[in-house]
Order: C-alpha cells, then structure tokens, then sequence
C-alpha cells in the first residue's frame, strides 16, 4: 500500500452569494464585516471562504485546526475531502480517505439502515465476505435493534449519530478527516465510542481534526493550524499555537493521555 499524503497548493474557496433570501442577507452582512467579500471571475459578489492556503501532510501527521466559528476548518476538511472545488488552487490527495464530518453524510433517507450499510460497503469495493463482516459490525455497535430495518429518515437524531458513527468507523482509512460532531453526544454512547474512536485515530496515517477543544489537540495532534477568516493565521507545534491561540489570560488545560 503506497504511503498517504495531502498537499494543499495556492487553494481558495469562494462562495458566490445570491440575494434572495435572509440567509445570503446574513451571510453578506457577516462577510462584509469581516473584510471577506470579493468578487469571481463573473464578477459575482463571493464570500471567500478560504485564502491562498498551502501546507503538505505526509504519513504519521496528526494535524488540529483551530480557530474561531466561520474562521473556514469545517469548509477546509470539505475541501480536502472532495466535496468542495477550490476555485483557485488543487488539492492532491494520495491514500484512501474517510471524513467523519457529519452524522448523515453519505446515507440515504429514504433507504433502511443496513441498506445504507450495504450502499457505504458497495462504495467502499468490499467483497461479499466483507459486506457481511461490516453489517455485522455497525448493527452490534449501534445497537438499533427492528429500527436497522426501517427508513432513516424516520430515526431519530441520537439514532442517526449513532448508525454514523459505527458506519464511519467501521471502514478504517489512510487519512482521517474529523469535524468535532464526533466528540459530542450522549455520555454513555461516548464513553463506548471512546475506544473505537482512539483505535481509528491511532491506526490512520494521516489525522486532521477541527475542534474547539484544546485538551483534545494536546493529546491527538503533532502540529496545528490557527484558522483566521479563511487564512492560515499560524502553523506550527501544538503548545506554541496554541498559546498564541488561546492569549496570555487563558488558563492551561491539562492534557490527557496522549493517543500514540
């Protein structure tokens, strides 16, 4: 299996904006104020989501991203997962890849629970002995019981977290790409996901993880990118970012133990 790799090249991401609603209104106003408006090649009004960013991340990095809200981690983890295009710039991404960015992303509604497990499978080019490895999997660690059988779309929300989790986690890629969503939800559930989650983090060759928990970043993370309004605002190891980050006032969070 060759070796994983990131490389973010010069990418900028714009978002044109469309007046017609209250939303575009807001996200204008927000835009404006934060000295992010711009205009496209068709000389749209655009938010510009992220700027001119450039780093590379080869096998064994753990990388945290920081940074106030719409400061652009979320929108940079879609992009190097492919579901954004940057306009400007290219992301080349070597190794497979797994972003755990939203509890529903990749499922079907309208399709069963163990339909959208067969679907994610049949995506993922398992064989027929590996399909049945994996339902088997997501429906123990789920523990949604008749409801496998029924339409998502009539699950509740802790039941959609939990049938994401177990799908996103029982495919075990190169790269993991992590939105913070995953270190939420109800203590119970968490404390069982605890362990699956640190032995997926522990067996990728590539980790990068938006969250707004520092302690998470000490204990996870060798390097950590300062978002700032769609910048790169810093880039560096995790205690000397991150006391820039956090400001001489902050108080020091204990690390925990450190996922090797």
């Amino acid at each position: 299996m060759s070796r994983a790799s990131i490389a973010v090249e010069g990418v900028s991401l714009q978002f044109p904006l469309y007046h017609g609603n209250s939303r575009s209104l807001k996200k204008m106003v927000v835009a404006a104020a934060s000295g992010r408006l711009g205009k496209d090649q068709r000389h749209r009004v655009v938010v510009e989501a992220l700027r001119d960013l450039t780093f590379s991340l080869t096998s064994g990095d753990r990388l945290g991203l920081v940074g106030s809200n719409g400061a652009g981690k979320t929108t940079l983890l879609r992009t190097l997962a492919g579901i954004y295009e940057p306009a400007i710039g290219r992301v080349r991404v070597q190794g497979s890849l797994n972003a755990l960015l939203d509890p529903s992303l990749g499922m079907n509604p309208e399709l069963t629970g163990r339909e959208n497990i067969m679907l994610r499978g049949l995506y993922n080019g398992l064989t027929k002995p590996m399909l049945a490895r994996l339902e088997a999997d997501v429906a123990e660690f789920a523990e949604l019981g008749d409801f496998l059988d029924l339409p998502v779309r009539i699950y509740s929300a802790g039941m959609v977290v939990r049938l994401g989790f177990a799908l996103a986690t029982a495919i075990k890629p190169q790269i993991l790409l992590m939105d913070e969503w995953f270190l939420a939800g109800d203590a119970a559930f968490m404390e069982k996901a605890r362990l699956r989650l640190e032995e997926m983090v522990r067996g990728a060759d590539i980790l990068v993880l938006s969250t707004h928990a520092t302690h998470i970043v000490q204990s996870w993370c060798t390097r950590v990118l300062w978002m700032d309004q769609g910048r790169i605002r810093a880039d560096g190891p995790p205690d000397v970012v991150l006391a820039d980050y956090l400001g001489p006032s902050a108080t020091p969070t204990l690390a925990a133990e450190p996922v090797t």
